[in-house]
C-alpha cells in the first residue's frame, strides 16, 4: 500500500511513499506556467518506478498552499479527482508547513528556533508563515514545528519589518528565513545558507501521515489568500437600468 503526494504551490512535485513514510519514488518539474501539462506524466512515472497500481493507493496528499490560483488549483483538483475515483481520502497539508519541517531537518535547527517560511506570491509580494521548532525528532522520528503566525501575504519589506524586527525571539535570535519567496527579495529577507526553497512532496506526505496518526483534521481547502491574478470582467449591461438596482449590479462585477 502507498500514499501519493502532490504539490503545485511552486514547482510541480510528486512523491510516492509507503504507509510508514518510506520514499518509493519522486519526481519534480520546474515548469511554473505548465502545471497541468507536467503533473499527470510525473504521477505516471512515480507509479511505474515503484511498481504501484493506482488501486494500491490508500490516500492522496495535496499541498494546499498558499500559492497563486492557477498552479495550486491544478494540484488540488487532480488530488481530489483521483481520490474520488479510487474511493480514498485526500489529506491537505499547507505547503509552508512542509517547508518549515523540512528546514528543521535540513538545517538541524534546535528547539525554540523560529522560522520564517516564504514563497513567491507574484505582484512583488510573498506568502509567509512563522514557526517555532518544537523537536528535531518528534513522534515517528519526524521533526515538529508549531505555527505562530500566518499564513498571510504582503510585500517583502512589510513582512521583514513585522517579522524580523526587534523584539525578535525570546532568546534574542531572529527567525531563520527560508523559501524562494525570500530569495527574490534578499535586501529585505536574507535566506539562511542551505535553506530549502520549495516544498518537498516526500516531506509533505510524511507530515500528512504523522498528522493522520495523531487524529488531526487535514482539510484540502486551498489557501489562495487573495483574488486570482486573472478574473472574469463584469458583463456590460444589456439594457437601460435605473435606481438602486443598477447601482447594486455595478458593484458586484468580477469573480472572487
Amino acid at each position: 500500500m502507498a500514499v501519493l503526494a502532490l504539490d503545485t504551490s511552486a514547482a510541480v512535485a510528486v512523491s510516492l511513499v509507503s504507509d510508514d513514510g518510506a520514499r518509493l519514488a519522486s519526481r519534480t518539474s520546474d515548469e511554473r506556467r505548465r502545471h497541468a501539462e507536467s503533473l499527470a506524466p510525473l504521477i505516471e512515472e512515480v507509479l511505474a518506478e515503484a511498481g504501484v497500481e493506482p488501486s494500491d493507493l490508500t490516500a492522496v496528499v495535496a499541498g494546499t498552499g498558499p500559492a497563486p490560483f492557477t498552479g495550486l488549483r491544478v494540484g488540488l483538483v487532480t488530488a481530489r479527482t483521483l481520490a474520488l475515483t479510487l474511493g480514498i481520502p485526500v489529506l491537505g497539508v499547507p505547503s509552508l508547513d512542509a517547508l518549515a519541517v523540512q528546514a528543521v531537518s535540513d538545517l538541524g535547527l534546535r528547539p525554540g528556533t523560529e522560522i520564517l517560511a516564504t514563497s513567491d506570491a507574484r505582484r512583488k509580494e510573498v506568502y509567509w508563515a512563522r514557526y517555532r521548532v518544537v523537536a528535531l525528532e518528534g513522534p515517528h522520528g519526524f521533526p515538529v514545528a508549531e505555527r505562530l503566525a500566518g499564513p498571510d501575504v504582503d510585500r517583502a519589506g512589510f513582512v521583514a519589518q513585522a517579522q524580523l524586527a526587534p523584539p525578535e525571539t525570546e532568546d534574542g535570535q531572529l527567525p531563520v528565513v527560508i523559501g524562494e519567496g525570500a530569495m527574490l527579495y534578499p535586501e529585505f529577507l536574507p535566506v539562511a545558507d542551505d535553506a530549502p526553497l520549495v516544498p518537498d512532496a516526500t516531506v509533505l506526505a510524511r507530515l500528512a501521515l504523522v498528522r493522520r496518526a495523531a487524529g488531526e483534521e487535514q482539510p484540502s481547502e486551498p489557501l489562495y489568500l487573495r483574488r486570482p491574478d486573472v478574473h472574469e470582467p463584469a458583463r456590460a449591461a444589456t439594457g437601460p437600468a435605473t435606481g438602486a438596482g443598477s447601482a447594486a449590479a455595478a458593484s458586484t462585477g468580477g469573480v472572487a
